[in-house]
């Protein structure tokens, strides 16, 4: 078992404590302000407990007094409940009400802080015995639940209306609350520290306790805290860009975590549904109350993922390769994997034949979701991802081609044959070269709308020569492209070699500088809605989308990376290889300069005419309720992505 883990991270006015200790995982999550609220998260179950505060008059500053602490104590039938307590001041305060208290499931709380809905099942009253107030309840399947107790040191604490509660100081004194939370859910096993990094990882604290609260031997979780569960495409992004640095049992945890969860047709996982969520769920739809995990496969970008970073593992590193076959022999990982490639050579078969819009892979039918970007905005209502069809899936292809040519596969293939290798490379061929030109746009004499732009969003303009070449970031049912600028060209640096001209052309985007391409001095954006002519659309790509003008550091980091991949390139023209080497500078010169949020999820700018642009935090600045993680697995990645060596 590991040691004891503190880590503390600031993004006002959230303050966010992660806390590991033995069978405790948990982030305490404090907001600032006039509507307060407290949180605490357990990775345990993706189980958590929260109170929202009524507005005030007065902002409220919490500060913590001592350190949060791990606790365990039985629940009325001997069954024991891990999880912590700690105190609070609430400067500012003399009085809180509370306006909602939730314990059970993650997944309610985030629902709850996202638009206030609340579930049919779970809601329970306070208990109130002289100072201190209590939630607590039996898990909706009758195992071991949750319980919250807060408790007014010195102060009082009464009813107000039906569920209300009121904390109220002492004379005199501050508002100080002693919280106690407890889950019934099971408890993960850490990957202790020894056995995750390598003695290569970089000197980041910061992102070396993200990566130890978040690595388990089970599964990786997404973040925290809305995310402590199992999410592919973030597990093999992360595996993938940290592989350098990671250890064998590290990287083998987390592939087995995706193998494992793979569907019968071969897709892989996007997510899980785990702990009292699932018991939810079923209770909703008529059925028994089980909290047997529901896996969600509705994503299409994870499925071609997986090909590519298991390749990258078993035949570019030595430890891979020595392990292959092993590895591939444990449970049924090399069948597995078999299902998923075959998979992907029959979703691309289509455009091999005909290589047209309708034949590149759409998101799933009903969906509007499917790679990365997936908030309800991300694609722009784009059925056809740039990043799944131009960069992933001529990837996953070349991946099949490279694993079926080492005859690792062979035996897997139960009842037929290996696909053949020269299909495969006449497929991957074809992707690769026709489904990236179905993206390809082109503004001509583009100053006036960059001037236009710049006005719009109150920012400075800048000069650009001509026409504006650039991908878009979709293509509507229709096949017609939705013309956002993006930073999803990261895929094909990362997994592919791009023909040169390609590079230079993509490069542009990249480097440009904002509103006519994607960098800032406040990090690289990973959309641009200066072409789109309707104004609704363009405001769903603002600096204050989940994905619109807005700064992910995993997508830095895999742009970082993938300059790195193609400066190794030896067939690249020198005034590319040039254009290459100025581009990484500037990207890492903007890397660097931000590094106090590069563990967090996203974050987002202001600009002013003396500062330019600088960062913001996203969450106070979102137009909906979503906030980033202050924990996020793909934002540790700068561990193994190092600025390169002068």
């Amino acid at each position: 078992m590991s040691d004891v883990l503190r880590h503390q991270v600031v993004e006002a006015p959230a303050t966010s404590t992660f806390f590991r200790d033995g069978p405790v995982a948990a982030q305490l999550l404090t907001t600032d302000g006039k509507t307060p609220r407290v949180l605490v998260a357990f990775a345990a179950g993706n189980s958590g407990a929260a109170l929202w505060f009524a507005p005030g008059d007065v902002a409220v500053q919490w500060q913590s007094v001592g350190e949060i602490e791990a606790i365990s104590a039985p629940d009325d039938q001997g069954r024991t409940r891990h999880g912590v307590q700690t105190l609070l001041d609430a400067h500012g305060a003399t009085q809180l009400t509370v306006r909602r208290a939730l314990l059970g499931s993650v997944r309610v709380l985030r629902d709850h802080q996202f638009d206030g809905r609340l579930p049919a099942l779970g809601l329970v009253a306070p208990q109130i015995t002289g100072d201190t107030a209590t939630w607590a309840r039996e898990r909706l399947d009758g195992a071991a639940g949750y319980r919250l107790t807060v408790q007014v040191k010195g102060g009082s604490v009464a009813h107000v209306g039906e569920d209300g509660v009121v904390f109220t100081a002492a004379q005199g004194q501050p508002l100080r609350l002693h919280l106690r939370a407890l889950t019934g859910d099971e408890a993960l096993t850490p990957l202790p520290a020894s056995a995750l990094l390598t003695a290569d990882a970089a000197d980041l604290p910061g992102a070396r306790a993200s990566l130890e609260f978040l690595a388990f031997e089970d599964k990786w979780l997404a973040g925290s805290w809305r995310f402590h569960t199992y999410f592919g495409r973030d597990t093999l992004m992360s595996v993938r860009l940290l592989m350098p640095v990671l250890q064998p049992a590290a990287i083998e945890a987390a592939l087995a975590s995706v193998l494992r969860r793979l569907s019968g047709g071969g897709e892989v996982a996007h997510e899980e549904d785990i702990g009292e969520f699932t018991v939810l769920h079923r209770l909703a739809h008529g059925q028994p109350p089980s909290a047997e995990p529901i896996f969600d496969y509705k994503m299409v970008d994870d499925d071609f993922m997986l090909l590519p970073v298991v390749a990258a593992y078993l035949l570019s590193t030595a430890a891979g390769a020595a392990r292959a076959a092993d590895f591939l022999a444990q449970e049924d990982f090399g069948q597995r994997l078999t299902r998923n490639l075959r998979f992907v050579l029959d979703l691309a078969a289509p455009f091999g034949q005909t290589p047209t819009a309708s034949n590149l892979v759409a998101l799933k039918p009903g969906e509007i979701v499917g790679d990365w970007r997936d908030s309800g905005d991300g694609l722009g209502a784009g059925r056809y991802a740039y990043s799944v069809n131009a960069a992933l899936v001529p990837a996953a292809l070349r991946a099949a081609e490279q694993l079926l040519a080492t005859g690792l596969l062979d035996a897997y293939f139960t009842g037929e044959r290996p696909p053949g290798l020269a299909e495969v490379d006449a497929l991957a061929h074809v992707w690769a070269v026709e489904a990236p030109r179905l993206f390809d746009m082109t503004e001509p004499a583009a100053q006036a709308r960059i001037d236009a732009y710049a006005a719009e969003l109150g920012v400075s303009s800048v000069p650009v020569a001509g026409d504006v070449a650039f991908s878009a970031l979709a293509l509507d049912a229709a096949g017609r492209p939705i013309p956002v600028m993006h930073s999803d060209f990261s895929f094909a640096l990362l997994f592919s070699d791009p023909p040169p001209e390609r590079l230079a052309r993509e490069l542009k985007t990249l480097s440009r500088r904002f509103p006519a391409g994607l960098m800032t001095d406040a990090g690289l954006l990973v959309a641009n809605a200066l072409f789109v002519p309707d104004a609704g659309l363009r405001q769903r790509f603002g600096a204050d989308r989940y994905h619109g003008a807005v700064c992910w550091s995993w997508q830095q980091a895999m742009v970082a990376a993938g300059f790195a991949r193609q400066l190794a390139r030896h067939d690249l023209p020198p005034a590319l290889r040039a254009e290459l080497l100025a581009a990484q500078a500037e990207l890492w010169r903007v890397i660097l300069a931000t590094r106090e949020v590069a563990d967090s999820e996203l974050w987002s700018w202001s600009w002013s005419a003396e500062q330019g642009y600088r960062v913001q935090s996203f969450g106070p600045l979102s137009a909906t309720a979503d906030e980033s993680n202050a924990a996020q697995l793909w934002s540790t990645v700068y561990l193994a992505v190092k600025p390169p060596i002068a």
